[in-house]
């Protein structure tokens, strides 16, 4: 099974934690399209979605699905996206699309995280992907300091500006075995505005796909 079918997939193993559940949460990157397409046949069920980022809100704009403030509709049942990386338990590194804050807060208002991501991408320790930091635009050489003091290797995605206005360092070489530790502590430097690991708020489910099918993870 190629990477495309994986995703097509798990996006369709996806719809089964929709139930009738009025409004959702939806994240963001080429996994969570297939999920949005998947969807056009459900959009009955739904009042509508909350959008991790502008694209996402177009794309269920396209399909006939009202998006809507998280202000007027939070806490929501569910919120289905990938990861770059996740460990089998649910802890991930999210951000390769930019939409990491959005994600991180639809997250944090949503009981239920179900996260899709292809086999290639479940690992035993986070980290080799490269880690996405959102930073206010005048704290980059000051968040790219503090990140080379803590091993790490940043590197300015020039030429992209987040949803937000701000924008995205991808640091590498960081030693992330304590992935809620390095959270907290990468959080706390002044400018960050947020880091695209999810260990605190991790996923509850997963979906993994590959050549056997779609295998689910229950995080307890």
């Amino acid at each position: 099974m190629d990477e495309q079918a994986a995703k097509r997939k798990v996006a369709l193993a996806a719809l089964e934690f929709i139930g009738h559940c009025g409004v959702i949460g939806v994240g963001t990157g080429t996994t969570v399209a297939c999920f949005i397409e998947a969807l056009s046949g459900l959009k009955h069920r739904l009042d509508g979605a909350v959008a991790s980022s502008d694209d996402t809100a177009r794309r269920l704009g396209e399909i006939g699905i009202r998006v809507l403030d998280l202000n007027a509709v939070g806490p929501l049942a569910v919120y289905v996206d990938g990861a770059d990386e996740s460990t089998r338990h649910g802890q991930l590194v999210k951000g390769g699309g930019g939409a990491l804050t959005r994600e991180k807060i639809i997250a944090a208002a949503s009981k239920r995280f179900v996260c899709m991501i292809h086999r290639a991408k479940l690992v035993d320790v986070l980290g080799d992907f490269g880690l996405p930091i959102e930073v206010i635009p005048m704290a980059r050489s000051h968040v790219a300091r503090e990140t080379r003091k803590r091993g790490g290797d940043p590197v300015w995605r020039k030429d992209y500006i987040t949803d937000n206005g701000n924008y995205i360092l991808d640091v590498r070489g960081l030693d992330i075995v304590d992935p809620s530790a390095l959270e907290t502590e990468l959080n706390q430097i002044a400018g960050v505005v947020t880091v695209g690991l999810f260990a605190h708020r991790r996923a509850d489910t997963l979906l993994v796909g590959g050549e056997s099918g779609v295998e689910t993870i229950t995080i307890t």
